[in-house]
């Protein structure tokens, strides 16, 4: 009786003003197009680390932690488990926008401590792959903003009125979006002091071999 009701206010509100059935549509269309580039800039990222690792282990005297936290991080932000329904899951979505910031906050470090190995800046390789890693961190903001733009559009037209009696009828509900929350805490640039580097960061480590 209450979705008759619902459907019955729908129809009359669609006489008046229009439903905003159409808006739904565009608006999804424009967030599955979004999400689409965001996970591909973050593949081609993912892409790019191990030879970036594989790189800066030539260093002999470079940091082992920080390398063993990209390296963590990535495995992390890989496994997780990517599909069109992940931006209709609130919980799932701040799983995976929390790996790929931990992901950019190893980055951002590795990359500042790179900064005190001369023979490491050096490295025609290395530089290369800094540049399209910092070419790549560019095209993920693009589109995650992009992503924003999109959502926050959607999101509107799903809380406001007429087309919010649409959205309960035809069950579209708020998709989640991206924050800024501790992320400038994780991406913030590490204190680091090489006046006395510990002899312990030049021993093997499980998954980082020379």
């Amino acid at each position: 009786m209450r979705k008759l009701f619902i459907l019955l206010i729908s129809v009359f509100v669609l006489t008046l003003s229009g439903c905003g059935y159409n808006t739904f549509q565009n608006t999804d269309e424009q967030i599955k197009a979004s999400w689409a580039e965001v996970l591909n800039q973050y593949q081609r990222r993912a892409d790019l680390i191990p030879n970036l690792v594989s790189t800066v282990k030539g260093e002999t005297k470079f940091e082992q932690d920080t390398l063993i936290k990209v390296v963590e991080a990535r495995a992390k932000a890989t496994s997780i488990q990517v599909n069109s329904e992940l931006i209709n899951d609130p919980a799932a979505f701040a799983k995976f926008q929390q790996a790929q910031s931990q992901l950019s906050g190893a980055l951002s470090r590795l990359l500042v401590v790179s900064e005190n190995y001369p023979n490491l800046k050096a490295n025609q390789a290395f530089r290369d792959l800094q540049a399209q890693l910092e070419g790549t961190e560019n095209r993920i903001t693009v589109a995650r903003n992009r992503y924003i733009k999109a959502v926050q559009e959607y999101n509107v037209t799903v809380r406001s009125f007429p087309s919010n009696l649409t959205a309960m009828v035809f069950g579209y509900k708020e998709k989640a979006n991206f924050t800024v929350e501790n992320e400038k805490e994780i991406t913030k640039p590490p204190s680091v002091n090489f006046d006395s580097a510990p002899a312990a960061n030049q021993s093997s480590t499980p998954g980082i071999t020379k």
